[in-house]
């Protein structure tokens, strides 16, 4: 209903069509709920939906983490090169010479954050077994909370570099350790199931983000694209905190 809701919405009030594809997902979802019930046990939508209704505590608190997580990634992703032109480098359009040294500063920037995450590798699982897993998980994605609202003070491009380690330690974090603590509360013979399934939330914050974060710069931030990545630290944040409510123990 909330999705049909806010389609009509959309076209009554003429609001941005990115929003459809939220109000699709939503749709989608609900339909998806709706229709499982009706179909036999062993048919593939109803043991999904009859998985997701059944997850473990801790999968669905590791949903909230990864949601959180994955947006601020793909606000990253999709308005570094934007941000970083533009206030940086002082472009005013998309074929000047000053955009194009930006973009390239920025594929420089990714590379580097690439490199460092996997220096992370080897650092985290030795604050793993200081701080426990939900409290590296926090620390590394504050890191990475701290370095896309960096952005907003550092005037210089090169100094652009720093950010880059925390954002390193962030997605080393993100690729490991939400794995690991679902690997200890799932059933050995859902793991296949589950593993799937915790995948939707990589698809699900990527389909919101492409919907929602150009309505937010143009509704609330006069379509800064630097505010992207504002939105982003604060998505880390959150994460974080919502990583110290994932139990570690299967027993929780």
């Amino acid at each position: 209903m909330l999705g049909v809701a806010l389609g009509f919405a959309v076209q009554h009030y003429q609001m941005e069509k990115e929003l459809y594809v939220l109000a699709g997902l939503l749709v989608g979802l609900g339909g998806a709920m709706c229709i499982a019930p009706l179909l036999r046990e062993d048919s593939m939508l109803y043991n999904i939906v009859s998985d997701m209704q059944q997850m473990p505590i801790a999968m669905g608190r590791l949903a909230g983490v990864q949601f959180f997580s994955w947006f601020a990634l793909f606000s990253m992703w999709i308005y570094t090169t934007s941000a970083v032109t533009q206030v940086h480098f002082g472009a005013t359009d998309t074929v000047g010479a000053a955009f194009n040294s930006g973009a390239n500063w920025v594929g420089v920037l990714f590379a580097a954050y690439n490199g460092f995450a996997a220096l992370a590798a080897t650092v985290i699982p030795g604050m793993q077994h200081r701080l426990g897993s939900c409290k590296t998980h926090l620390v590394n994605l504050w890191l990475g909370g701290a370095a896309l609202l960096s952005f907003t003070v550092i005037k210089d491009p090169n100094w652009l570099m720093l950010p880059m380690v925390g954002i390193g330690f962030a997605w080393a974090s993100i690729l490991s350790i939400p794995y690991a603590l679902l690997a200890n509360h799932v059933p050995a013979h859902k793991m296949g199931t589950y593993m799937g399934i915790f995948n939707f939330f990589i698809v699900i914050p990527q389909l919101v983000a492409a919907s929602l974060l150009g309505v937010m710069l143009k509704w609330f931030f006069h379509d800064q694209p630097l505010f992207a990545l504002v939105i982003g630290g604060v998505s880390f944040i959150i994460a974080g905190l919502l990583a110290l409510l994932v139990p570690e123990n299967r027993d929780v």
